[in-house]
């Protein structure tokens, strides 16, 4: 009880305050300190790869490019311009597909600010193609594919049958359906 009255006279007395916000502004400037130097190290030619807001994964797929464990491919749009991706050697094509997602959201972000697409409706209508070659299955590994290191990925039109879309044709039930029925 009495720590618990020296505490509290000592925040009446207001030089608890202090201290406290001492502390604040020190977290606040070692923030501002670290985001400075960070900002300083990405505008260094040398990583102009790395995104401007890097997650743990992002350098994480870079450190081991850099060691030979991952891959930088060109994936090629529609309009012939394209961009590059890093994955590891052994993804998968959903991974490539993430990595892609990825890279052109921060993209649209960085010219056009928040915009929304439907990635849904991009691979029902479009997939992507190595050497005339369709990926298509998302557990399939890239290298089983011929994919390597700077090979080129493309966008292409893909059209899918019925069988792989599954509409059903079964009718939709109302619950009540006895009641619609004249008598």
């Amino acid at each position: 009880m009495e720590s618990f009255s020296t505490a509290a006279g000592a925040m009446d007395s207001g030089s608890g305050k202090p201290e406290v916000v001492a502390a604040y502004q020190s977290k606040e400037a070692k923030q501002a300190r670290l985001q400075s130097m960070l900002a300083a190290l990405l505008d260094d030619p040398i990583l102009a790869d790395v995104p401007r807001k890097p997650s743990l994964a992002d350098v994480d797929t870079l450190i081991n490019l850099e060691l030979g464990s991952a891959m930088r491919l060109s994936v090629v749009k529609l309009d012939n311009t394209s961009f590059e991706v890093a994955v590891l050697n052994s993804a998968t094509v959903k991974d490539l597909k993430l990595a892609i997602r990825k890279k052109i959201n921060e993209i649209e972000q960085e010219q056009m600010g928040h915009r929304h697409i439907s990635w849904k409706h991009v691979w029902d209508n479009y997939c992507l193609t190595h050497h005339n070659e369709k990926l298509i299955n998302d557990n399939s590994a890239l290298s089983a594919y011929g994919v390597r290191n700077n090979s080129k990925v493309c966008f292409s039109p893909h059209v899918m049958s019925r069988v792989h879309r599954k509409h059903s044709r079964r009718r939709k039930h109302r619950f009540f359906h006895g009641l619609s029925r004249k008598t």
